[in-house]
């Protein structure tokens, strides 16, 4: 079987991830839908933890102390958890929701219909595509691996 007739048969999802793996599509996920409770990527204690830590501390704070102190650290906290905690659930949340979104074409089709998924390709000539919950994932990316195979196999 040739190279071509290999790629005719090779399934969609993973037609989908070779694309992603050289970098010809990138893959988009909604963080807000992936990142609450009901979602298989949710994780209870990443997102209620720091925010009862920042509370109860600024609540001590203004109990023990002086409410200047518990606003102190509500201020203080609020940064903290914008600043660092926050970008780290959000990469955490994609590369969760990316990995289970790649594991079968159910889990796929599933997060698709959700609206939850999205593709973008800039092909080498230029133009651009995008796909989202409306749009065929499996049309998108046999039109992008045929685009970007034909331009590999001209140059």
């Amino acid at each position: 079987m040739s190279e071509s007739e290999e790629d005719a048969v090779r399934p969609p999802l993973e037609r989908l991830k070779a694309l992603l793996d050289a970098q010809q599509v990138k893959m988009g996920v909604h963080i807000r839908k992936m990142n609450s409770p009901g979602s298989p990527v949710y994780r209870y204690g990443e997102n209620i933890w720091p925010a009862a830590t920042i509370l109860v501390t600024s609540f001590a704070g203004t109990a023990l102390v002086h409410y200047y102190l518990g606003g102190a650290i509500l201020a203080v906290g609020c940064w903290w958890w914008l600043a660092k905690v926050q970008p780290k659930i959000r990469e955490g949340v994609f590369e969760r929701a990316s990995f289970w979104a790649l594991q079968s074409e159910t889990h796929f089709d599933g997060l698709w219909a959700k609206g939850v998924l999205s593709l973008y390709a800039e092909l080498p000539d230029g133009r651009k595509f995008a796909a989202a919950r409306r749009d065929d994932w499996r049309a998108f990316a046999r039109l992008v691996y045929r685009e970007t195979m034909t331009d590999r196999d001209a140059a």
